[in-house]
């Protein structure tokens, strides 16, 4: 029963949010059309549903070859590969929107594990990989409100990205998506829907702290 009534909220806060949003989208369709390299949306194979490959559609913040570039996978504060509108469209989380493409067409849901690409998910240890996408991954979540701010922290460290995600970032996030798996219901997922908005308008807030007071314990090095 959870599943179908996930899936009919899904249905109804994306299509509602296709029709509010409408007209913030035809603005920054037009911006990115010329600006940066003109590239408007960005498709790229992430990994969902029992572990099979989709395409995951953003507004294009990058250069065309970032991936290949830098830091790769991984994206850190201030990085050179933002295009001046995608340092803007990454902040508001704006980005992220056109993945109610994603949600409407079964893909995605509006909660769940963020799908990530094979670097990232292959930093998540065997019993993680086994058991994320058991359920569809989500436009957010709870491992996305707490690394709410996850290029400043790989930034704010010495070690090499990657292997500081994987060492630091990759086991804490795992056990917060397994979590949010052992309490997933219809009101936890408003909780974390209300909680994305909240902190998009208030990112020093310690909210969720107060709405989930059982999250495993943060490792001291991520403590701020």
């Amino acid at each position: 029963m959870y599943r179908i009534l996930k899936r009919i909220l899904d249905l109804i806060i994306s299509g509602i949010s296709l029709v509010i949003l409408f007209p913030l989208f035809l603005v920054f369709v037009i911006l990115l059309r010329f600006s940066g390299e003109g590239e408007i949306f960005y498709l790229q194979k992430r990994i969902g549903l029992k572990n099979e490959y989709f395409n995951i559609i953003k507004f294009a913040t990058m250069l065309k070859n970032s991936i290949n570039m830098g830091s790769g996978s991984i994206t850190l504060k201030n990085d050179p590969r933002v295009t001046p509108v995608g340092k803007f469209l990454r902040k508001s989380k704006i980005n992220e929107l056109p993945q109610i493409f994603n949600v409407l067409r079964g893909d995605m849901s509006i909660v769940g594990p963020r799908p990530l690409v094979d670097q990232t998910f292959n930093a998540y240890s065997s019993e993680v990989q086994s058991k994320i996408y058991d359920s569809k991954p989500g436009l957010t979540g709870l491992g996305s409100i707490v690394f709410r701010d996850e290029e400043k922290i790989i930034s704010s460290s010495e070690m090499e990205p990657h292997s500081f995600y994987k060492e630091n970032i990759a086991p804490y996030k795992g056990a917060l998506e397994l979590h949010y798996k052992e309490i997933a219901s219809l009101w936890v997922d408003i909780k974390i829907i209300f909680l994305t908005a909240w902190y998009i308008l208030f990112s020093d807030s310690n909210l969720i702290d107060k709405l989930f007071k059982n999250l495993p314990e943060k490792p001291e090095i991520l403590k701020s």
